[in-house]
Parts: structure tokens; sequence; C-alpha cells
């Protein structure tokens, strides 16, 4: 008989499920969730979408921490009178259900005033009175019902960031001076020969004049200061010309209409900076709600337990430990500081920090570091540095971090705009000085309108619209770039360095073998009944697999922390976890983890946990060692050596035992001569994908912590990442294509400017023509590539 469904998560229930109301729940936390809606008439949200809840997790002592006011007041963005409002990040969003009933929770407590999400970014923001509820009961509430809120260190410190609207409103400055331009040009344009048109032409061509000044004082002052800080350092960047082409059509349009020689080209002046701040804005318009900036305050808890002098414990910021503070560290609790082990026996994971998969155990007296995880059991310990001085942090002090890759980099529209405005400049020289010699009354129009209709317009649209395009279809295929600058450096890399454990193998399915004597069906029974009473990773993926139904009431459970556990029935007894605790003498080396088993005191055999690695990866190598050389760097053991040798192309270098500094050296190393792309996914790979050109963290959840870097890669897309990359180079080559389509517009253009015989009305459709072609073939470019490469 197949395993029942959890009515409320969708889990399977497995042989502990929980019959309640008919109804099949996995355990009482469901069941729980189910009680509170159903009695606060809240049923319907199971028929908004079936299994559209989460099963919620055991938070207990968790957030002991809002009991501290000083840690409330900096959490809540307002409280006053009674009323705190706070904004909140829910990583479980993730369906219309859920926003409903996160926008309903009013009815479970009326303390609740309002609550609203914000899909995109998942957060919650809550109004509350504080009469009889707190910040902390608020958490308990969301965590009991499923959705615990995701609060770190980094949002502890976060200050309020005012959004930067100046875009948007230059943008829609330039847009309404367009349009208005436009209307008031076509006259001129046609030539239209009415009393009341010529009578007020004047009119016009001055309100056309009073339109354009806040489009170039305002709209267009980004160009202006881009310019002069570049010809200041000494550097021809594309807004010299641009810069160059705004003032010279401005200047000779106000000439044009004091002198009534003309209307002057105020369209094509406003029509150039709307076009130009449209690319800027598609360019800028990237992926908010992704951080790409995390550190380690996105890992660590905003407070711990100190034990004050007199052994009563006291939630206390992190940044107030000081040394020689004893604090606790409980179960699956993050350690802040460097310390000392006290008391309690440690069972630690520094995968997180060092890329080594296997834990790490400890006893009384041995030193620990900052970021690792204790995997079960309560710790006492002694602060021997504070949190500014730990080895993850320090770690986080390397000048790696403060480089700005983005400005060391020469983009292709920058290195093509240097020789442009060479080009032009000359153009209008030579030309001018022709005229100078044969007609001087031609000769100040000729080098104006050089200026004017050489303006590279057309060249500075083609990299936002392809690059901006590019970033819209890698987000829908949950590849989240920094920028569009990215997009540049990864089509130049030339070397792809992969971290091992959690970037090419995943912890979502293991690889369990049993080796040893065969297991009877009894003691299978008792084997799965003892497992079933720990809460340790190991025991519950055994607890898993085992394939006995018999469940029994145990007659006596020991669990040794860091040890094993023991179970006991009807005069039989099981041992379960390391090799000394179960009375295994001959200690054979293995690379992986290993839980061994005994039963009545004699050793039985051991289950073998392999890592699993992601489907598709030698695939992945494959598809990459045709363009790129390749690596492996990984904080683990080289146990797994002659595996990936088997599967990974012949020429991959393999590293194994790096420390974080260790592959941040190698990267730098590497540059001297070559190109790096590093993928990783950890604390331990911070580094390198901070000095890498490109670096992209892989992640199983795109909205939970992920270390600095460049690119965000869901887990689940990383056998595209090859596709990836080949669709960068395109991206660089249809930007070169529509630099070259812009050249044909320039040529014809500068034929009617050298030759003295540019009008307005060429200016107004050749101008506006060309910017609006490069827009539509660097979108259907991209669009066409992008199913050329068959992304799904």
């Amino acid at each position: 008989m197949a395993d029942s469904t959890c009515y409320h998560c969708g889990d399977e229930c497995g042989r502990g499920s929980v019959k309640f109301d008919d109804k099949d729940f996995c355990c009482n936390g469901c069941k729980t969730v189910y009680e509170i809606f159903t009695s606060n008439g809240l049923s319907t949200f199971y028929e908004i979408e079936g299994k559209a809840g989460t099963t919620p997790n055991e938070i207990r002592q968790k957030y002991d921490f809002l009991d501290n006011q000083e840690i409330v007041r900096q959490l809540v963005e307002f409280n006053e009178e009674g009323v705190q409002v706070v904004s909140l990040s829910i990583p479980t969003i993730h369906c219309s259900s859920c926003i409903w009933v996160l926008e309903n929770l009013n009815k479970l407590h009326s303390a609740i005033t309002f609550s609203q999400v914000d899909f995109p970014k998942k957060t919650i923001r809550v109004t509350y009175k504080t009469e009889d509820f707190s910040l902390k009961a608020l958490v308990l509430l969301l965590g009991s019902i499923g959705y615990e809120p995701y609060i770190s260190l980094e949002e502890y410190n976060k200050k309020d960031k005012k959004e930067d609207r100046s875009l948007i409103y230059k943008l829609g400055f330039a847009g309404f001076a367009f349009g208005n331009v436009m209307l008031f040009s076509f006259p001129e344009y046609f030539e239209v020969e009415e009393f009341w048109l010529d009578q007020y032409k004047h009119v016009f061509r001055w309100l056309m004049f009073f339109f354009s000044l806040p489009v170039v004082s305002y709209a267009a002052q980004d160009y202006f200061i881009s310019a002069y800080k570049g010809i200041r350092s000494k550097l021809l960047n594309i807004d010299v010309p641009i810069a160059l082409g705004i003032l010279t059509l401005f200047i000779r349009s106000t000439v044009d209409i004091v002198f009534d020689l003309g209307s002057g080209f105020f369209d094509s002046l406003t029509g150039l900076v709307f076009f130009l701040l449209l690319g800027k804005f598609f360019q800028q318009k990237t992926y908010a709600y992704l951080s790409f900036e995390r550190d380690y305050k996105s890992y660590f808890p905003i407070a711990v337990t100190r034990l004050n002098k007199n052994g009563e414990e006291e939630n206390i910021q992190i940044y107030d430990i000081e040394v020689g503070d004893r604090v606790l560290i409980r179960s699956h609790e993050i350690i802040p500081v460097d310390c000392i082990l006290i008391k309690g026996n440690a069972e630690i994971d520094y995968s997180f920090v060092t890329g080594e998969s296997e834990p790490v155990f400890k006893e009384s007296g041995e030193k620990l570091f900052a970021g690792g995880k204790q995997l079960s059991g309560v710790l006492e310990v002694e602060v021997l540095k504070s949190v500014s001085q730990s080895y993850l942090t320090q770690l986080w002090g390397n000048s790696v971090f403060s480089k700005d890759k983005a400005s060391q980099f020469q983009t292709l529209t920058d290195s093509i705009g240097k020789r442009f405005t060479i080009a032009v400049l000359s153009i209008a020289t030579i030309a001018t000085i022709f005229w100078l010699i044969f007609d001087p009354s031609l000769a100040l129009n000729v080098f104006t309108s050089v200026l004017i209709i050489a303006c590279p317009c057309a060249i500075a649209l083609a990299a936002p619209f392809t690059l901006g395009n590019m970033l819209r279809i890698f987000g829908k295929h949950k590849f989240y770039l920094k920028n569009a600058n990215v997009i540049e450096r990864l089509s130049k890399i030339d070397t792809a360095i992969f971290d091992k454990t959690g970037t090419l193998t995943t912890n979502v399915k293991d690889t369990i073998q049993y080796e040893g004597m065969e297991l009877t069906e009894e003691e299978t029974a008792l084997l799965k009944t003892t497992l079933r009473a720990s809460n340790h990773p190991l025991s519950r993926s055994l607890y898993d697999i085992l394939k006995s139904n018999s469940i029994m009431t145990l007659e006596e459970f020991q669990e040794h922390t860091g040890k094993g556990i023991e179970g006991k029935y009807n005069h039989h007894s099981i041992k379960v976890g390391s090799a000394s605790y179960v009375g295994e003498s001959k200690s054979n080396a293995l690379t992986n983890t290993a839980v061994y088993v005994s039963s009545d005191e004699d050793v039985k055999g051991r289950f073998v946990f392999k890592n699993t690695y992601r489907d598709g990866m030698s695939q992945i190598f494959t598809q990459l060692s045709e363009d790129l050389e390749l690596g492996i760097l990984s904080g683990d053991n080289d146990g797994e050596r002659a595996q990936l040798q088997k599967v990974l192309p012949e020429k991959t270098v393999m590293l194994f035992d790096q420390k974080p500094e260790d592959k941040l050296e190698y990267i730098k190393n590497l540059q001297e001569h070559r190109k790096i792309l590093m993928v990783g996914d950890g604390l331990n790979d911070s580094g390198a994908l901070a000095q890498s050109d490109v670096g992209l963290a892989v992640s199983e959840n795109i909205n939970v912590f992920s270390p600095a870097c460049d690119g965000i890669l869901d887990a689940s897309k990383l056998r595209m990442l090859p596709k990836f990359i080949k669709l960068s180079k395109q991206s660089v080559r249809i930007i070169k294509m529509s630099f070259l389509l812009s050249l044909c517009y320039n040529i014809v253009g500068l034929y009617f400017a050298v030759t003295g015989q540019l009008q307005p009305v060429i200016a107004a459709i050749l101008m506006p023509l060309s910017s609006i072609s490069i827009v539509v073939f660097a979108t259907l470019a991209t669009n066409l590539i992008g199913k050329k490469l068959k992304i799904k």
C-alpha cells in the first residue's frame, strides 16, 4: 500500500502519519496548522491551491533574542503609540495561496491589523498592536503556520535605502519634451503654408527651445558628467561624442531660431536623449530582489545566548560578545565567534566555510571556528575573539572583496567609442578645413552638422538593449546576473573552475550503500525504530531508506552526542554511530561518511554515505571542454578523485583539501594569463568568486544565502551553463553587428553633413530611424538566438 500524502504540505506521510478529521498529516505540526486554519475560518486556504503550505519548522528558543527591545527597535520600521510595523523576509512564499493566508493574518490574531505581501521580494509587511502582542509573537505565529521568517545579521544592519528614481524622472522629462517638440515640428517638416501657422512659427520654435532646456540641463546631465570625468582621466569613452553631439545640437538649434535661420534640430535633440535614457532604463531594470553582495552577515544570527556570572542565560546582540564570555550554542545554530569548547560534544558542519563535507568532532578544550554549524546537542563555549576578529570575518577583510570588476573591465561600447570619437573629430576637422578653403560660409555649418549626424546614439543603444534583453532571457531560466557588464565578461572567459561539494554534488538526494552482514527482519525493525527517535540528519536519511514496516515501542533509548544512538527492545539492543562507539576495532580508512551498526554488541556492518552528483555533470564538462580549460577546487578530501576522473574530461585539473585562501590565490595566479569563471556555492568559495573575472553562485534556493557573486544560478539549471556561456558570446556578436548597422547610417548622414546639405528633416529622419532600427534588431536577434539554443 502506497504511503499517503500530507493534506497540508503534500509531503509523503510515511508510517508515522497523523490521522485527524479524516485527513492524513505527515506530522503534528501540519495537523496543528490545519486546526488553526479551520478554527479561524481559513479552511478555504486548501481550496485555493492544493497542498500549498509548507511543513513548519520546530523553532523552540530560536527567537528568544526578540525579547531584547534594542534588537526589536532596529528591526521594526515604525514604533509609536502602541503600534509597530515590520517587514520580514519569508523565503517559503511560493504561490497565490501563500499570499492569501499571509494577507489574512488578522484572522489568526486580533492584534494584527494589516499584512501585505511583496511576492517578487518574498517579504511581508505587518502592522500590529503591541499591547498584548510582540514581534517575537508574530514570528512564532508565522513559524507555526509554516512561514518561518528569515532574520539575519544582514537584515539587522540594513539601513533604509531610498529607491533612486532619478532615471525615471529624467526619462519622463525627455519623453514629454520629445512628444511635444515633434508635434511643433510637423508644419516645418512638410512646409505647410497656412496663415496662422506662418504667423506663429516663431512661437513654436521658442516653445521647442524651452521644452529642450530641461532635457539638456537635467535629463542629459549624466552624459556631460561622464564625458567630463573621462576627459579629465584622459579617456575617450562613448559619452564624450554623445555629450558633444547633444551640446552641438542645442547650440546650433538655438543659433538657428535666434537669427531666424530655421527651426533647428530640437526634435533630434530630445529624441536622442529620450532613446538613450530608455536604453539605460531597460538595462538597469534587473532583478533587484536578489542580493549579489552577501557576506557573513547574511549567515550569522542577530543575537546569542550568553551565560552571566550567576550562570543565568541572557540574550545579547552578537556585536556585544566579548573575549572571555561564556556562550551557549544549541543544535543547528551557527558558531558566531572563534572559541574554546568547555562543555558538550561538538559535531560541527564546516562545509559552508571550508567545503569539507564530513562533520568534525571536537571535545572539551578544543578550538572551534566561526561559521560552523553545531549538528546535535548543546555546547558551552568560551569566546576567544570578538566577531570582528574571527576567522570568518577576517576572510571578508581581504581586499578582493572591495574590488570593482566593472570599472576594471573595458566594455565593447567604450572600446569602439574611443575609436569612433577620434574618427568623428578627425572628419569634422578635415571637412571644416576643406570648406574654409573653398567656401568659408559653409565651414561652421559643416563642422556642426558632422557632430550632429555622427552622434553615436545607435552605438550607445546597441549594448543596453542587447544585454538588457539577455538579462531578461537569462532570468526567465533562473540564471540571474548582477548587471549587463557581467555578460560581456562572461563572453571573454577561457577557463572555468568549479567547487565540488554543494556545487557539483547535491544534498537533495543521498546515495547510501550497506556493507557487511545482512540484517535480519527483527534487527532491521529495531534499527528503524531506534532511528525514528533521533533527529540527526544521518539518522533521518537512514530511516527513510529502511524497508521495515514494523514500528515498536522502545524499552530504552539513549543518544550520545557526537558518538551515536542505542535502542533496546525485548532484551535485544542495537547501536548506530561511529566505529569506536559500536565496537569496531578495525579502523578502515574511509573517504566517505559512514555509520556503523552493531546488534547485541556484535558489529554487523556499516552504511556508507556517498556524494550524489548533479544530473548531467559529465555532459556539462564535456560541452565546456570544447572551448574552455576546466578545473576543480575542493575543500573536501581526494577520496572521489578516481570517480571524478571517470566522468570528467581527461585534462581537467583537480585540487583537493583547498582552504578558502588557497582557492583565492590559485585563481589570482591563473588570472595572469587567463580569464576565469569560478562556480561555487558557499562561504569557502567567496574569495575565489570575488577574485575571478566572473563568479557564479549555485544555489538550491536563490532567495536564501549565497555568497557575494556576479550571478546566481539555480542548481536545477546548472546543466544549461554551457548554453548560457554560448549565448553570452552570441550577444557580443549582436552588438558588433548593431555597430555595423549604425555605421551604415552614419556614412549616409555624414555624406549630407560633409557636403553642407544637412537639413533638419534629414536629421529628424535619420537619427530616430537609426535608434529604432538598432533597438528592433537587437531585440529580435537576441530572442532568435535564445530560441536557436533551445533554452527550456
